[in-house]
C-alpha cells in the first residue's frame, strides 16, 4: 500500500522526525534539512506576497496563478517542499482538497531559498527531480548573497536564463508582464540575529 505512490513505510518515516526539520523523499531516500533562517523565511514570504499581490486572485491580483508556500508535492515516488510554488490558474481551476495533505499536480514554477546547509542538496539533487517532473522554471534565492537566478526546463536539463542580484527590479520568467522588487526580499543588513526575535515585555 503507498501514500500516493510513495512507499507507505517510507512516507512514515518523516513523522519521526525531530521538531522544526523539514523531510523529502529523493530517488526513495529519506532526506532531512534543517527549519529555514528568519533571512529564508523572510525572502519566501516576500516573494509570495509580490508576485501573490500582482498574480493571485485572492490577492487582488490577474487571477492568472495560485501560490502556494511550502506545499508538499508527491510527484511520482518523490515527495518534495519547495519553498514557494506555482500553478498556472488553467491547470487547477478547483481549489486543492483541503482534506488532502499533499499535491500530486507538478508546480508549473517553484522557488527555492538557498541556505549553507541546502544549497547543495537545491542544486544537485532537487533540480533534475523538478525537470523530471515537468516542471518549466525554477527561481533559486540566495538571501546571504542576496541573488535570484532564473532557470527555464529545456531538453538537457535547466538553462540560467538570468541572474540578479542587491535592489534589482526584475521582470524574468514565467512572470515576465510583472515587476518585483528584489530588495523586499532581503531583511535589514545584520538584522538575521537572534536578539532581533525577542518578546518585548
Amino acid at each position: 500500500m503507498t501514500e500516493g505512490s510513495i512507499p507507505l513505510a517510507r512516507y512514515s518515516m518523516l513523522s519521526a522526525l525531530p521538531s522544526g526539520w523539514v523531510g523529502e523523499i529523493l530517488d526513495e531516500e529519506l532526506v532531512a534539512s534543517p527549519r529555514p533562517s528568519a533571512a529564508q523565511t523572510r525572502a519566501a514570504f516576500m516573494l509570495g506576497v509580490e508576485l501573490g499581490e500582482q498574480l493571485d486572485r485572492r490577492r487582488g491580483g490577474s487571477g492568472r496563478w495560485c501560490f502556494l508556500r511550502a506545499p508538499e508535492l508527491h510527484l511520482g515516488q518523490d515527495m518534495l517542499v519547495p519553498d514557494v510554488a506555482g500553478w498556472r490558474r488553467e491547470r487547477v481551476a478547483s481549489p486543492p482538497d483541503p482534506d488532502v495533505p499533499f499535491l500530486t499536480v507538478a508546480p508549473d514554477w517553484v522557488c527555492e531559498v538557498l541556505a549553507p546547509s541546502t544549497a547543495a542538496l537545491d542544486r544537485t539533487r532537487k533540480l533534475p527531480l523538478y525537470a523530471r517532473a515537468g516542471v518549466s522554471h525554477v527561481w533559486l534565492v540566495d538571501p546571504v548573497a542576496r541573488t535570484l537566478e532564473v532557470y527555464q526546463r529545456v531538453k538537457r536539463g535547466w538553462l540560467l536564463t538570468g541572474s540578479y542580484e542587491s535592489d534589482s527590479v526584475v521582470r524574468a520568467e514565467p512572470f515576465a508582464s510583472s515587476s518585483l522588487e528584489l530588495a523586499s526580499l532581503w531583511l535589514p543588513e545584520g538584522s538575521d540575529k537572534p536578539a532581533l526575535l525577542a518578546a518585548v515585555p
